[in-house]
């Protein structure tokens, strides 16, 4: 069987070493010594100032919402991973979607203006696919009516836009560290600010607001994560530059033996440079695409239709009428992509595709 993705495991005993040390010192949780580690290599790998651990990439975007304390409308993307719009819900505000730019399929700044109201405090946009939002646009935006913003960037490890990693822009930015993701630590995920008060606002807020074991600083949930999942992050940590560049391999391979059907890709700035997350791929018709998965799952091979359906038919969500993203939400497939899968299994998997259109 060949999934869309598969987690990167190390070594074992690599990772045996790490829990050798929490049996001794038996200390599993509460931001333990390896979730402190942790922080510390994961901002100077990403060269951010600042990087809490949290437990999922949701608790991290709810937390986002509640530390700049968000009321009334949030616009958002309906393309995206369903917790981008649940978490703005759940918060307690509402989300009012902006269509999609058609070639990046990010968020189009183009659009953002004309939703905003007197009700709208924050914009929270997605680096779909790791791929970066027109930053500097919705900063321009973002500015100009006094709004915050926070980057939905579970996808973005390790990307970098001018340079800089796409975690230093807005206020907040959140990031997943999912098993499917390709630096993970089995459940994870965390917050990027380069607002030293917001870091330490959010620190509290993740503990339940303990300034200490009899002392409260505020409001808080259980957002922290164990010495088991940070040691998990150590180990691949070490990895992450020659998985990034396999996947990259892979992702180049993928385009030359793809390159003759034609298939549009999200459009990435030569000024970003990218970590090879995800391999999608737009058909021109949804029908193809149905045609291709059909085919591809008789062969046990499992590419995603990620994202599908659009998130403005969530049944907690106001409709709406968002062009390109229905369009795009029905051709786009994910096929699989992850460390150890071969080139011999690329092979397989395009030979497949270019079977559905010989034979139409």
């Amino acid at each position: 069987m060949i999934p869309v993705t598969k987690p990167y495991l190390p070594p074992i005993s690599e990772y045996q070493e790490y829990l050798e040390g929490i049996w001794k010192r038996q200390w599993l949780t509460n931001n333990g010594p390896l979730v402190n580690e942790l922080e510390l290599k994961v901002s100077e790998f990403l060269n951010v100032p600042n990087f809490l651990f949290m437990s999922n990439g949701t608790i991290a975007l709810q937390i986002a919402i509640k530390a700049l304390g968000l009321k009334g409308e949030i616009i958002t993307t309906p393309f995206s991973y369903v917790a981008t719009t649940s978490s703005i819900v759940w918060e307690g505000c509402k989300p009012v979607f902006v269509d999609i730019d058609p070639y990046t399929l990010n968020i189009d700044p183009k659009k953002i203006e004309e939703a905003i109201s007197e009700k709208t405090t924050a914009i929270l946009a997605t680096h779909v696919y790791g791929n970066p939002c027109d930053v500097e646009a919705i900063q321009k935006i973002a500015s100009k009516h006094k709004l915050n913003v926070i980057y939905d960037g579970a996808h973005g490890f390790g990307v970098t836009f001018k340079k800089k990693s796409i975690f230093c822009y807005g206020d907040i930015s959140t990031v997943s560290f999912h098993a499917t993701k390709l630096f993970h630590t089995i459940e994870g995920g965390g917050v990027f600010t380069e607002n030293s008060e917001l870091n330490q606002k959010m620190a509290y807020q993740r503990n339940f607001g303990h300034d200490g074991p009899e002392a409260f600083q505020g409001l808080g949930v259980n957002g922290k994560n164990s010495e088991f999942h940070a040691a998990m992050g150590l180990v691949t940590l070490k990895k992450i530059e020659e998985i990034i560049s396999k996947r990259k391999e892979l992702s180049i391979y993928y385009d030359e033996r793809l390159e003759d059907l034609g298939f549009k890709k999200p459009k990435i700035s030569n000024q970003v440079d990218y970590n090879y997350g995800y391999y999608p791929i737009i058909f021109p018709t949804e029908e193809q695409l149905l045609k291709c998965v059909k085919k591809l799952n008789r062969s046990e091979i499992y590419p995603r239709r990620y994202f599908y359906p659009s998130l403005d038919q969530l049944p907690y969500v106001e409709k709406g009428d968002f062009p390109n993203t229905d369009s795009i939400s029905r051709r786009i497939l994910c096929l699989p992509l992850y460390f150890e899968l071969s080139f011999e299994e690329v092979d397989l998997i395009c030979r497949l595709i270019k079977s559905v259109w010989d034979h139409g």
